[in-house]
């Protein structure tokens, strides 16, 4: 039997008349030995919320707005249906920044793999179904209302599209029926929905650290096998263009919630590794006008404030404010290409180049946020009891009632 404690002596029993110690209670580095396949996961850190992450999303989104409006090769060009001469020409130190702006969409998909990854930890499917739908379309539905609005009200500078395709647009899935987005930005959109079916099979097993990490690494073999396989479906599933950003952000959230370790940083490293150069595939097939160095450079030091936000180094950023921006971000990375583009070419003759890019990013902003209070939380919340309701009744129909 088990002697008593006093203060902080080891626990005894009797054995042959004579107290002997216990072997301690715990005994994790030789219970782990023991346990052989079957140890622990690491163990789960506590964090609060992450405001760091809000405040970055912004800055992305924002970077993106400005790329577009003053540093695409499209703007650059002479005669462009936006400004009508080069940008270089125009602003020329904003160009040089704004050439690397597109490097936000990257950035997002990180993100996005970490606040995925997060949000989903304990959910079940159907939950996590629900938490996309009133997350993604909402604010999307409202986009395409608003730019197929500008571009009837005001014609010349961007193709309208049949209303057999806007129409298709609502449902988000355009790009696999062939069929042109609404407005350019979307196509990111794509890629973050395979991302989430893809996911949507770890998640329907359970999210565990080893699950997510195999999860990593098959993905990330398919997605570098894909593009010499010679079979486009799988290219299509894998998307190796966006995959290894997307597995930057999930090996990120497993440092957030369960430590550092050196296979984490196996992982990190070979999707800092893959992306530099999908940075360099983008820029010699679209962007052309930025360097590969520059965009290196910024996706390394993203990625390192990454990581110090992930072992806890932004804890103690608690500004109630980045809730407010990170919810502008995505009406406002929605809304601003196709409409704000042909403000800029109606108003380009009246005033700075520099000041007329500040002021619609302004009014983008706080449309952003009317379409965030007045369009997605109140829509979210009617698709919510919706759909959980249609659940409620596909599981009672199941149970035979």
């Amino acid at each position: 039997m088990r002697g008593a404690q006093s203060g902080s002596s080891a626990p005894t029993r009797v054995v042959g008349g004579l107290q002997q110690p216990l072997p301690p209670l715990v005994d994790p580095p030789t219970q782990r030995l023991r346990l052989g396949r079957h140890a622990a996961a690491p163990a789960v850190r506590a964090r609060p919320r992450l405001y760091a992450i809000d405040g970055i999303r912004l800055v992305a989104a924002l970077m993106v707005a400005v790329h577009h409006y003053a540093g695409t090769n499209r703007v650059n060009q002479p005669g462009n249906a936006i400004w009508g001469r080069p940008v270089s020409d125009i602003m020329p130190t904003v160009f040089h920044f704004a050439t690397y702006g597109w490097i936000g969409v990257e950035i997002f998909f990180v993100i996005s793999g970490f606040v995925i990854c997060m949000s989903c930890w304990g959910r079940t499917p159907r939950q996590f179904f629900v938490s996309r739908v009133i997350r993604l379309y909402p604010a999307y539905w409202c986009a395409i209302v608003l730019t197929t609005g500008v571009l009837v009200a005001l014609p010349g500078v961007w193709e309208r599209q049949p209303l057999r395709e806007v129409l298709l647009n609502f449902t988000m899935l355009q790009a696999g029926s062939g069929v042109a987005n609404v407005d350019g930005v979307y196509w990111t959109l794509w890629s973050e929905l395979r991302f989430y079916l893809l996911f949507l099979v770890v998640v329907a097993t359970g999210l565990t650290y080893r699950k997510v990490v195999v999860f990593c690494c098959v993905w990330g073999a398919v997605a570098m096998l894909a593009p010499v396989a010679g079979f486009p479906l799988l290219e299509l599933v894998a998307n190796p263009q966006g995959a290894w950003y997307f597995i930057a952000g999930l090996t990120l959230y497993l440092m957030h919630r369960f430590g550092q370790d050196l296979l984490l940083w196996g992982i990190l490293g070979m999707a800092w590794l893959m992306g530099q150069l999908e940075l360099g595939h983008r820029i010699d097939e679209v962007e052309h006008v930025s360097g590969w160095r520059g965009s290196v450079v910024i996706f390394t030091v993203f990625l390192l404030v990454m990581v110090a936000i992930a072992l806890g180094a932004t804890d103690r950023i608690r500004w109630k404010w980045l809730v407010t921006a990170g919810a502008l971000t995505y009406p406002l990375y929605l809304t601003h290409y196709v409409a704000g583009t042909t403000l800029i070419n109606r108003f380009r003759d009246t005033m700075d180049a520099r000041l007329l890019v500040a002021l619609v990013i302004a009014g983008f902003l706080a449309l952003s946020w009317l379409v965030h209070r007045f369009v997605e939380r109140p829509v979210a919340g009617v698709l919510k009891r919706g759909l959980d309701t249609s659940f409620a009744r596909l599981r009672n129909a199941g149970q035979g009632r």
